[in-house]
């Protein structure tokens, strides 16, 4: 089994600040650094140090190859990102001192799929494969149709949160993810929305996954002092991801991602703060 993962690659530019800038305010950095990052190359590498066979399907510029070496190098399959002439996406990330983030995002590359890539991605995938799907990179309700007709899982992570793209994405869902901002957005937009599952994450205060018919799961979050939780909820869906290829039950993989994501704000990054399985169970064996 595979977990597939239509998403963005963007080269993060990380600003630590004494606070989170207010509308025009000038404040100084404390320290500066780059790293991977981009919804989808943050859950292919959870899914990956998850223990999940992850392919990885994208586009970066002629100036980020780096960043494909990068996912190589945590185990992701890159054979199916396309090198473009346009910029490798770019994120400017701000962290104030509790953890917490500010975030300016250009698509670049990512904004450029093709549907014969994304169908030569998926050619030999059906049932038992998962393919994710975030609202950063064009052509998502293609890719899920396609999916979806191949009998695979869908997991869509509704963010960053538009109604228009999540409308076109719904009909191929099978398990639609969000926290607890997003899930009040569109139930304000669209009322109730039925696909098979849904996950809802609040933060500190845990998980919810609903089934539909009303079967509820719940996970509480783990208590830790973040650093900076820039890709928390990212490593909480790629761990679901590959909890699930792994065969666990909602509730295993709820608990397994709880901690994944409570061990990689801990530490400074997205991609590169991603925890290894081993310590995830090293984790949770803990607790």
């Amino acid at each position: 089994m595979t977990v597939f993962n239509l998403g963005s690659i963007n080269v993060d530019h990380v600003y630590t600040v004494p606070h989170l800038p207010l509308p025009g305010e000038t404040i100084a950095a404390d320290s500066y650094a780059t790293g991977l990052g981009g919804k989808g190359a943050n859950q292919s590498v959870a899914a990956a140090l998850g223990g999940a066979a992850t392919v990885h399907i994208g586009a970066i510029g002629q100036d980020g190859g780096w960043t494909v070496q990068r996912l190589q190098g945590f185990g992701v399959d890159t054979s199916h990102i396309a090198t473009l002439n346009l910029p490798t996406a770019h994120a400017i990330i701000t962290v104030d001192p509790q953890g917490e983030n500010a975030i300016v995002l250009y698509a670049g590359a990512n904004a450029d799929q093709s549907e014969a890539r994304i169908a030569a991605a998926l050619a030999g995938a059906g049932p038992g494969d998962s393919l994710l799907l975030q609202n950063e990179t064009t052509l998502q309700p293609f890719a899920a149709q396609l999916a979806r007709d191949k009998g695979m899982r869908v997991i869509y992570s509704a963010a960053p949160f538009s109604v228009e793209a999540v409308r076109a994405v719904l009909p191929h869902v099978s398990l639609l993810v969000m926290n607890r901002v997003e899930s009040e957005q569109l139930a304000a937009a669209l009322g109730p929305v039925d696909v098979p599952e849904t996950i809802v994450t609040h933060g500190a205060d845990g998980a919810v996954w609903t089934v539909r018919g009303g079967e509820t799961v719940t996970a509480p979050a783990f208590a830790v002092q973040p650093v900076d939780t820039t890709g928390a909820g990212d490593c909480f869906i790629g761990s679901v991801a590959a909890a699930l290829d792994a065969g666990m039950d909602r509730a295993g993989a709820l608990r397994y991602a709880s901690a994944a994501a409570a061990l990689q704000v801990t530490r400074p990054g997205a991609a590169d703060a991603m925890p290894a399985r081993a310590d995830v169970m090293a984790f949770l064996a803990d607790q």
